[in-house]
């Protein structure tokens, strides 16, 4: 998957994102969102302050401030640029595919591309999406379920089998065996380990080939 998209959010545009114009802006950013990542994984949120964050991405306090307002809006921040940038990504990718199984193929090691290089986003996001304030957790649920339907839309024309219900389930069945790197630690490299779960993606969702019985 490319790296993550400009944001797409109102909130995110409106305030961070307008004091990041200059390269040097966006770069200062993006070190202060990795740093959130890596330490709220950690310690959870509510015992990182925004100084801690300033340290670990080298800013000082005061330049935290022309980027985002308060902790919070770095936490928002964050996940709006991952859940963007994997919604970008699906629409390119159906864009692109020459067939439904490419399209199916390409989603899944865009996936796996994603939980491998940010495991610890997805571990923040599974700590703390209840703590959001409610606009935000709505936004995000919102462009989730947009991602969650591309996905839907490409395993229908798979498994014409699957009903409503089953064809959600399906999708975040994967999506769950997928983020669980976020939660373990495989001792694999994550080369194979992404071969291991896109070839466990594929076969969870394809339809089972099953050997025809005696005649």
């Amino acid at each position: 998957m490319s790296p993550p998209a400009p944001n797409l959010s109102p909130r995110t545009a409106s305030s961070g994102a307008a004091r990041s114009r200059t390269a040097r802006g966006r770069e200062r950013r993006e070190r202060l969102l990795n740093a959130t990542a890596e330490l709220v994984a950690a310690r959870g949120f509510h015992s990182v302050g925004i100084a801690d964050i300033g340290a670990a991405a080298g800013v000082s306090g005061a330049a935290i401030y022309r980027h985002f307002e308060n902790k919070d809006e770095l936490l928002v921040a964050l996940f709006d640029r991952v859940v963007d940038a994997l919604l970008v990504g699906a629409r390119q990718v159906v864009r692109d595919a020459s067939s439904p199984e490419a399209a199916l193929d390409d989603l899944i090691r865009a996936h796996v591309e994603f939980a491998l290089r940010d495991r610890a986003i997805i571990a923040v996001y599974g700590q703390e999406a209840n703590n959001l304030p409610v606009d935000d957790r709505r936004r995000l649920r919102r462009n989730q379920r947009l991602y969650a339907q591309i996905w839907g839309d490409v395993i229908a024309q798979l498994r014409p089998d699957l009903g409503d219900r089953a064809l959600r389930a399906t999708v975040h069945a994967a999506f769950g065996l997928l983020n669980s790197v976020a939660d373990f630690d495989a001792r694999l490299a994550d080369e194979e380990l992404g071969e291991l779960l896109t070839t466990f993606a594929l076969a969870g969702i394809l339809p089972v080939s099953r050997p025809a019985g005696p005649a």
